[in-house]
């Protein structure tokens, strides 16, 4: 039976994200108010009526021509794994296509691979495992190599996977998560490294205070921020871009963001925010000093947070993209170490897909955006 794909409001996307558990921060309505040069709108797959499914689709503008990219950041929010995808996709780009847009885009919240946090250490010094792709994983998710294989045999492309760093221009593919579900904070607690349950008490003995901002604190995190980005080499957003995120999330779910700083003698040393979406929760920006990297700010503020997300009944704590690179020379490698200390998983998502409604200008696009 055919699906009807068609606008929907604000408070039917919320119903129905809620009514599911969890979707990514991406696929709520909030997050268009985040993204300004994006026009935002809410649409749903219709079963005799009956909201079955939904997404949050972004439409950017191409210069000079009244046309767009529709972007799905993470979504959409469909049973994925059914058999019958086109009775799915079809009417969404059909909508999409109505609406202007010569490419629609989308990442499927599906998970293709895992590799647990000791195989991946592991794999680090073996010369023959350059990727963490060249690695054996520990689980392959039924139905993902499936899905893979029928958006093909739909006319779906799948994107960049990001280069030499692992990361995809639109959101990461590779990522570390612990597993909460079911598992007690101190279970969660013995799951950590040694390194990290170390820095854990050090910051503890040290005196380390790590406390909940609100959006007067923004600044504070922002000038460790910018310090990050300089020392990690990446390009900072602006302030105004948190103090949107902090509005426009806030006003949807006051749980939907927070911000964490860590004190120690007077000085805020790290910094930073976490979202929720249902039982699932991301820690999203982090930042900090190089001052006084001795009393373990990051190790402090990630239990916090950790702690805080268990309590409110989080099933998996997401810390988001992690390199896709082993080299020991590479600059991420710290940043992977660091994740992989808290004992979860490495996942690989199936990537994001574009399908080109129009191949002249999805094509023009892609050598525009390849020059920028």
């Amino acid at each position: 039976m055919s699906l009807r794909v068609e606008r929907i409001t604000r408070e039917q996307h919320l119903a129905f994200v809620a009514g599911r558990g969890s979707a990514s921060h991406m696929q709520v309505p909030s997050w268009g108010e985040v993204k300004p040069d994006w026009r935002a709108e809410s649409i749903g797959w219709l079963d005799a009526g009956e909201l079955v499914g939904a997404a949050l689709v972004l439409y950017r503008p191409v210069p000079r021509i009244k046309r767009y990219l529709a972007y799905l950041p993470e979504g959409p929010v469909i049973p994925w794994h059914e058999g019958d995808l086109p009775r799915w996709l079809d009417p969404l780009v059909a909508h999409l296509k109505a609406q202007g847009a010569f490419t629609v885009r989308m990442g499927p919240p599906v998970i293709a691979r895992r590799w647990e946090a000791r195989t991946v250490k592991d794999a680090i010094p073996d010369p023959a495992a350059r990727r963490l792709r060249d690695i054996e994983p520990d689980v392959c998710e039924p139905g993902a190599a499936e899905l893979v294989d029928r958006l093909r045999r739909m006319g779906w492309r799948q994107g960049e996977d990001g280069g030499t760093d692992g990361f995809s221009a639109g959101q990461p593919r590779y990522v570390f998560q612990v597993q909460f579900a079911g598992r007690s904070l101190e279970e969660i607690r013995d799951g950590l490294n040694q390194q990290w349950r170390r820095n854990i008490k050090k910051a503890e003995k040290a005196g380390v205070k790590v406390v909940e901002g609100d959006h007067d604190d923004l600044p504070a995190f922002y000038e460790l921020y910018r310090e990050t980005a300089e020392r990690d080499r990446f390009i900072p957003r602006p302030l105004e871009y948190f103090q949107r995120m902090w509005t426009a999330l806030r006003a949807e779910d006051p749980g939907r963001m927070r911000l964490y700083l860590a004190h120690h003698d007077g000085e805020v040393l790290s910094a930073a925010t976490m979202l929720t979406v249902g039982t699932h929760v991301w820690y999203s920006y982090g930042a900090s000093t190089s001052r006084r990297r001795e009393v373990q700010p990051n190790n402090a503020i990630q239990w916090r947070m950790m702690s805080d997300a268990h309590e409110r009944g989080a099933s998996v704590y997401d810390l988001r993209g992690i390199t896709d690179t082993l080299d020991e020379s590479d600059h991420l490698m710290g940043l992977l170490r660091f994740k992989a200390g808290t004992g979860g998983r490495a996942a690989e998502y199936v990537g994001e897909w574009d399908y080109p409604v129009n191949r002249l200008l999805h094509k023009a696009f892609g050598l525009y955006m390849s020059r920028r």
